[in-house]
């Protein structure tokens, strides 16, 4: 079968049935074999370029359920080469063009309108365990490396609360977990990254190799590079977690025992959680887990000696290391299962200084109502020492120590109410803003350019360089709004 018959079996299109067989840059517009007389033709592929409507639909929406923008083509690459000749093609032809995971974004962040969405789940081929060192395609989920990894007695230092995220999806943003405090932020424990750059160039880099690219792509947004390899520290794995929950009876205790915790390191991952009360209210816990091996068991009177929960309250269980990493899983499955997975998210998250959490967090309880947050997800408070976050791009406060606080709000599929959290979220980024706070930047907030250069601030200009090098027909991920 010759290469170009190939070609048009894996370009199959939904265009009324029609194959897929070029693009007209005049129109705009993808064209037939049947239908077009002028027309350039695609580059050779080994995967397909998708444009039926359930294709271009699903790349159109995300988690958050907010904002939808739609592809004219989704590239199910067939290999790496594939990204490297449709970012090529979508440069020549003033496309743009951007990498999605399993799209966990809150406000459109992976979204291309009018260009080319790369679904990065076809690079899940299984990781390679190396030198104590773990090798993972881009769309290699977070489970599916811990595994790999664990069959080993290794494990990545910070995965994710929910395992079944991509590695490349994660990693353009940042990556935390109830271990950030210890090991900082998934990027912070990136070796090395194969990356596809907004030239269409395949480049390899690391903290000493091209390292203004490698700085430029962690919790970059995408916006040089599109990674499609990483290679991933990893630390000796125990086999279980001893995990207590400690109740509190207001949030100030529940901080500083969060920061009590994390000073001394006795636990190896620490959250505070703040849940509707059944009688009205709110309830505070800390979820903090210990792990080990048996026969050593850890000792429980020592880890909890000087804490401040409410005394009796304390409810400690052993599991195994990986049910206690994939303890989200379950919840995730449920709300697909009963459908409100697909409601839509407005969720909040900023870094807040350690000196203004308590205020801050505080005043937003006092006037935030169940129904502000929905029954799906939690209030979440993770305490994080800036010594760990060395990624410039992962923007956190000038503090020793400092918050990621969440509000993982599920709204009614009501567009009023939806507005009326995402313009919540803004006001409450706006007051973190001027206390020293930076968002996360999976949040479902409202941006403008200007909101950018102020986040990237002071390395806006580094930004700007990196971008104007590895991408410099900005052909990359549009839809953060950066550029």
């Amino acid at each position: 079968m010759s290469n170009q018959i190939l070609r048009r079996e894996f370009l199959k299109g939904g265009l009324a049935g029609a194959v897929v067989f070029g693009f007209d840059p005049w129109n705009r517009s993808w064209v037939t074999e049947t239908s077009a007389q002028f027309g350039v033709e695609l580059p050779p592929l080994d995967g397909a370029l998708l444009t039926d409507p359930a294709s271009l639909n699903a790349a159109a929406g995300d988690f958050g359920h907010i904002v939808s923008r739609q592809p004219v083509a989704v590239l199910k690459p067939g290999s790496v080469d594939d990204i490297i000749r449709m970012t090529q093609f979508a440069r020549r032809h003033g496309l743009k063009i951007g990498a999605r995971g399993q799209g966990h974004t809150a406000f459109g962040q992976s979204q291309v309108e009018a260009g080319i969405v790369v679904d990065m789940s076809a690079l899940n081929t299984p990781p390679r365990l190396i030198d104590g060192r773990v090798e993972a395609g881009a769309g290699v989920m977070w489970r599916t490396a811990l595994s790999a990894a664990l069959a080993h007695g290794l494990r990545p230092p910070i995965v994710t609360g929910f395992l079944g995220l991509t590695v490349g999806g994660t990693l353009s943003v940042g990556g935390i977990d109830g271990g950030s405090f210890r090991f900082g932020a998934q990027v912070d424990n990136v070796l090395e990254l194969q990356v596809v750059t907004g030239e269409g160039r395949l480049e390899t880099c690391s903290a000493s190799r091209k390292p203004d690219l490698f700085e430029a792509t962690l919790a970059g947004l995408g916006q040089c590079a599109i990674i499609v390899r990483a290679t991933l520290k990893l630390v000796p794995a125990e086999t279980h977690a001893r995990v207590f929950l400690l109740f509190y009876a207001g949030l100030g205790a529940m901080l500083s025992d969060e920061r009590l915790r994390i000073s001394g390191e006795r636990f190896d991952s620490v959250v505070g959680f703040v849940v509707p009360s059944p009688g009205g209210g709110w309830v505070y816990f800390i979820e903090a887990a210990k792990f080990f091996t048996p026969p050593a068991m850890p000792p429980s009177a020592d880890l909890l000696a000087g804490l401040s929960f409410l005394p009796g309250s304390e409810q400690i269980t052993d599991v195994s290391y990986f049910d206690f990493a994939n303890r989200v899983g379950p919840q995730i499955e449920e709300l697909k299962a009963n459908g409100r997975f697909n409601l839509p998210h407005p969720w909040f998250d900023v870094f807040v200084p350690d000196s203004e959490i308590d205020d801050y967090g505080g005043d937003i309880l006092a006037t935030l109502t169940p129904d502000d947050l929905g029954p799906d997800f939690p209030i979440l408070f993770f305490p994080l020492k800036s010594e760990n976050f060395t990624r410039p791009m992962l923007r956190v406060p000038d503090e020793d120590v400092f918050f990621l606080f969440d509000i993982l709000r599920t709204a009614p599929d009501d567009s009023a109410v939806v507005d009326a959290m995402v313009a919540s979220n803004r006001e409450l980024f706006e007051l973190a803003r001027n206390l020293g706070g930076k968002h996360y930047t999976i949040s479902a907030i409202p941006l403008s350019q200007h909101d950018w250069k102020r986040h990237f601030r002071p390395l806006w200009g580094r930004l700007v360089s990196a971008k104007s090098h590895f991408d410099p027909d900005n052909v990359l991920t549009p839809c953060p709004g950066i550029f």
